[in-house]
């Protein structure tokens, strides 16, 4: 069973992202809400989990376990991007509109990972 291009394209994403995680991890510990304990293990369990579902992605045996899984990275990194638009700090600078429109981003992300698990 061949699978499609834009799956892979998703797999492509997550792994990257999960990468840059260990790459730059000084940018993730920017946006990670202070309420949250731990920084730094979040960010590596994030960032493994991003190269780890992606990877199983690729595979079809294992394509809707893992789009569920991305589904539940995005849901619960959400919290970073409400917390990237209401401090200043962990913007980077970015205009607010750019960030408001991270939030919709983030729903269509998760309705592309879940076509994968049907």
């Amino acid at each position: 069973m061949n699978l499609p291009w834009h799956l892979y394209l998703m797999a492509f994403l997550y792994i990257v992202a999960g990468i840059n995680h260990f790459r730059v991890p000084e940018v993730y510990f920017k946006i990670i809400p202070p309420y949250f304990p731990n920084p730094k293990l979040l960010n590596i369990l994030s960032g493994a989990a991003e190269v780890i579902l992606g990877f199983l992605l690729t595979f079809p045996f294992s394509k809707h376990f893992a789009a569920w899984g991305i589904i539940a990275v995005l849901i619960v990194v959400f919290p970073a991007n409400i917390y990237m638009y209401q401090n200043r700090k962990a913007s980077f600078g970015l205009p607010k509109w750019i960030l408001l429109l991270r939030m919709p981003l983030q729903l269509l992300l998760i309705l592309w990972a879940y076509q994968y698990t049907l």
